[in-house]
């Protein structure tokens, strides 16, 4: 008989899509790297070095925080007033505390979010 599997080696993945948030809070580039450290923060994360950043010529914005066995990555879309959002993590942590921050931070006017097992 197979015991069940741990939770050591699960993880699980929010993708979420922030739409209605202002295109110039979108664009700063600052403002969004601070997110991320403040996302990882609340959710109890610890990070591996600085997030990447990357100022695309039309005005987005892509990012990774590279975390202790995870990730959070986020794409802009200001032309849309959108954000993209993927945060993967250890099942035995809440990532939605992560991404408490973002909405709280932001205010979008609509939330479209998805939370998977992995693993």
């Amino acid at each position: 008989m197979q015991s069940p599997p741990s939770n050591d080696h699960q993880f699980t993945q929010i993708t979420a899509d922030l739409s209605g948030v202002a295109a110039s809070s979108l664009r700063d580039a600052t403002a969004l790297t601070g997110l991320l450290i403040a996302a990882a923060g609340a959710a109890g994360f610890a990070t591996i070095g600085a997030p990447v950043v990357r100022e695309l010529p039309d005005g987005e914005v892509a990012a990774v925080l590279f975390l202790d066995a995870c990730h959070i990555t986020l794409r802009t879309l200001p032309e849309r007033e959108m954000l993209l959002l993927d945060i993967l993590a250890p099942a035995t942590r809440d990532s939605q505390k992560a991404l408490d921050v973002f909405t709280r931070r932001l205010a979008p006017k609509k939330l479209r979010s998805e939370t998977r097992t992995r693993g």
